[in-house]
């Protein structure tokens, strides 16, 4: 076993799955036409990859103790391969929607697979590996918001677009195989099935999975509509939108990757509690800007307030349940994956409804409502001593 193959494998299946999520968002305009799609289906196309995203996630927690995660993310890799060429030779609604719900689950299954692994190769330092490796998610969106605008400016279409994401699939399609997996940390410690669901039924846990359909609402909703809300208000004829999107996760990127520390300097809990407040503001100026800087400026508030929250609520989740192993972080992904399917036609109806200055600006009540309940949550574990990481074992 190499646990710096494995990790690095990890990074780059992350990379291909948050390349769907680039590409996906840039081609939305030319999916409209070529499909002749309202912007409620436009929405459920951008939220399709989520349910197969959460569904597989979900399952993938159980699947890694009975498959193994080295399995899992082969199988991960087979999807990528096949949801993509679906896609590129969709003819309608219903095909495309399919095509996305197959690159969903094998999103889902590298979730599912990963975050585990490296929960357990590093179990010292959980947290801020987790930010480490999901720094290559705002990453993946940088390559393939870079490479899809590149297309676009050479004239390439939709399908063009797509076929990028073969390449990172096979790489780490390449890098995980014959290497020996670990078992997962639940598994490895003897920590028995019946314990690990009690551990779902604690009443911070649930708090902890309810928080997390709205921090990824927060966090990734508004990642599908920006490029196109941008587009639409700026009427940008260069289709610039997907450099807003670039600039987004660029800054994710390089907090992800140097400033991973933070949540265990502040805590998991006080990290996401002060971040909140800088999330709802962006969202909202997002919503009042007249002009490029602007929306530039604004973006870059959200990107900054909500850099931590995927990977962070993860963190939190392996420290403090751990003997929910696997099944855990499942839960937790997946409830995010399911907050992000169903974000996408709900802006959309917003969109239809108010218009697309509106959307955003509505949308800051959830990070609003994230700011309180961390808030509570951090003077509840400060009135106990202090944030707790829990052991398994112990």
């Amino acid at each position: 076993m190499n646990p710096q193959r494995l990790f690095v494998a990890s990074c780059i299946a992350l990379l291909a799955t948050a390349m769907s999520f680039a590409i996906r968002g840039d081609i939305m305009g030319e999916l409209e036409l070529a499909f002749g799609l309202d912007k409620v289906q436009l929405g459920w196309i951008s939220g399709a990859a989520f349910w197969g995203f959460g569904l597989s996630i979900l399952f993938g927690g159980t699947l890694c103790d009975l498959l193994g995660m080295g399995r899992l993310l082969k199988l991960a890799a087979v999807g990528h391969i096949a949801g993509v060429l679906l896609t590129v030779f969709a003819t309608d609604f219903t095909m495309l929607f399919a095509a996305t719900v197959v690159i969903g689950i094998a999103n889902g299954f590298v979730e599912a697979g990963i975050n585990p692994l490296i929960a357990t190769l590093y179990r010292e330092n959980k947290t801020a590996r987790l930010v480490k490796l999901h720094a290559w998610f705002p990453g993946g969106i940088v390559v393939g918001g870079v490479l899809a605008f590149a297309f676009t400016q050479l004239g390439l279409g939709w399908q063009a677009k797509m076929l990028l994401m073969l390449l990172p699939s096979a790489i780490y399609a390449t890098m995980f195989f014959a290497q020996r997996f670990p078992d997962t940390e639940r598994k490895a410690a003897g920590v028995s099935t019946a314990a690990m669901y009690s551990e779902i039924k604690r009443p911070l846990f649930l708090v902890v999975f309810v928080c997390m359909w709205l921090t990824a609402a927060t966090e990734l909703g508004p990642g599908q509509w920006v490029s196109n809300i941008f587009n639409e208000v700026m009427h940008s004829t260069l289709q610039a939108g997907v450099l807003l999107l670039v600039w987004i996760n660029g800054i994710m990127y390089a907090l992800r990757q140097f400033g991973g520390g933070l949540a265990h300097r502040l805590s998991p809990v006080t990290l996401v509690a002060v971040t909140a407040p800088v999330a709802a503001l962006g969202l909202w100026l997002f919503g009042r800007a007249d002009t490029p800087v602007l929306a530039f400026a604004a973006a870059a508030l959200l990107a900054v307030g909500t850099a931590f929250w995927w990977p962070t609520m993860l963190g939190l989740t392996s420290e403090r349940f751990p003997r929910g192993g696997a099944l855990a972080l499942a839960m937790v992904g997946a409830a995010g994956a399911f907050s992000t399917a169903v974000a996408g036609p709900v802006m959309g109806w917003i969109n239809n409804t108010y218009g697309a200055t509106n959307v955003l600006p509505i949308w800051a009540v959830l990070p609003v409502a994230i700011a309180v309940i961390f808030g509570i949550l951090h003077w509840v574990d400060r009135a106990r001593g202090g944030y707790r990481i829990e052991r398994v074992g112990v």
